[in-house]
C-alpha cells in the first residue's frame, strides 16, 4: 500500500484547513477573499505536509503499519484536565455559531460557557473511558484531546463506561442515539467519528509510556480492562461515516494548536481495515 501524495482525504483536510479562522479573529470578522490558484496551492501543500508527517508508515500494513503510527503519533504535547475545558470550546466550536460548541451524542449547539457538572450542562465525555485501562484523568490519555468530547452532563453519565455496540433504548436528550446495560450507540452523524476515536487511542497508548496497552476487541461489558468494543462493529462505523469538514478541522486544530499530532485515521480512514 503506496501513500497517494493526494489522497481525497488528504485532500479534502486541506481544504478544511483552508477554511479555518485564526481564533482570534473577532465575530463577523471577514477576510479577503484569496485568489483560486493561490488557495489550489495552498491546498496543495497542506496535503503534502500531511504525506510527509506519514512518510515512515508508507508501504506498510498490519502490525508493521500500527507499529509506524505509534512511532508517529506519540510525539505530542500534553494539555492539563483543566485546559482541556477551553481547548474543547476551540475544537468543538459550532461553525455556525462561534459562541457554542457541538455536543457529540446529542448533537446540539450549545453555549461554550456553559460548561460544569449542572444537568443541563456540558461537560468532557471520555469516548474511550477512562476506566477502560483505569488512566483517570492523568495527563496523557486521559487529557488527550483526540477522544474529549462535550457532552450534556446526563447523556455522558447514560453512557457512563459503557463499550460501543448496536442497539437497545433510545437515550434521552441524545436523539438517534441507543443504550442498554453494556453498550451505547451514537447517532449516525459520528458513528465513525467514535470509531476513529477509539481506534486512535489503541494505536498511541500501547504500554510503552507509563499506561495501560489499550486495545480493541469484538466484546462489550469490558468494565476496567484496557480494551474496548466491539472492534466489528466500529469498523462498519468507519466504512458508514467517513471523516467529514467538522472532524477534519478538529484534527487540524488539535495539531496545529495544542498536541501537534495527528489522528490518522481521519487522514487515512483505510488504515483501519489495514491493521484490524
Amino acid at each position: 500500500m503506496r501513500i497517494s501524495r493526494l489522497t481525497p482525504c488528504a485532500a479534502a483536510l486541506a481544504a478544511a484547513a483552508l477554511a479555518l479562522v485564526p481564533v482570534s479573529a473577532s465575530a463577523g470578522q471577514q477576510r479577503a477573499a484569496a485568489p483560486a490558484s493561490a488557495d489550489s496551492a495552498s491546498a496543495a501543500a497542506s496535503a503534502s505536509a500531511v504525506d510527509a508527517y506519514y512518510a515512515a508508515a508508507e508501504g506498510k500494513t498490519g502490525a508493521a503499519l500500527k507499529t509506524a503510527l505509534h512511532n508517529i503519533i506519540k510525539t505530542q504535547s500534553k494539555v492539563t484536565y483543566d485546559g482541556v475545558w477551553n481547548a474543547l470550546k476551540v475544537t468543538d466550536q459550532d461553525p455556525a455559531n462561534p459562541n457554542n460548541v457541538i455536543l457529540v451524542y446529542s448533537g446540539r449547539s450549545q453555549s461554550k460557557s456553559s460548561n460544569g457538572g449542572g444537568v443541563n450542562d456540558w461537560n468532557r465525555e471520555h469516548v474511550w473511558a477512562k476506566s477502560h485501562g483505569d488512566f483517570g484523568t492523568a495527563t496523557g490519555p486521559g487529557t488527550d484531546l483526540h477522544h474529549l468530547r462535550p457532552e450534556d452532563v446526563t447523556v455522558n453519565s447514560t453512557r457512563g463506561n459503557k463499550d460501543f455496540d448496536k442497539g437497545g433504548s433510545p437515550v434521552s436528550e441524545a436523539p438517534g442515539s441507543f443504550t442498554d446495560s453494556d453498550s451505547f450507540e451514537p447517532r449516525d452523524a459520528v458513528k465513525g467519528d467514535v470509531a476513529r476515536m477509539l481506534l486512535y487511542m489503541a494505536v498511541r497508548y500501547d504500554g510503552g509510556d507509563g499506561f495501560a496497552d489499550l486495545e480493541m476487541n469484538d466484546k462489550v461489558n469490558n468494565g476496567s480492562a484496557p480494551a474496548i468494543g466491539r472492534i466489528s462493529v466500529l469498523k462498519q462505523w468507519n466504512l458508514q461515516d467517513p471523516p467529514d469538514a467538522f472532524e477534519q478541522r478538529r484534527n487540524q486544530v488539535i495539531y496545529d494548536t495544542y498536541q501537534h499530532n495527528r489522528n490518522p485515521f481521519i487522514d487515512h480512514p483505510e488504515w483501519v481495515n489495514s491493521i484490524w
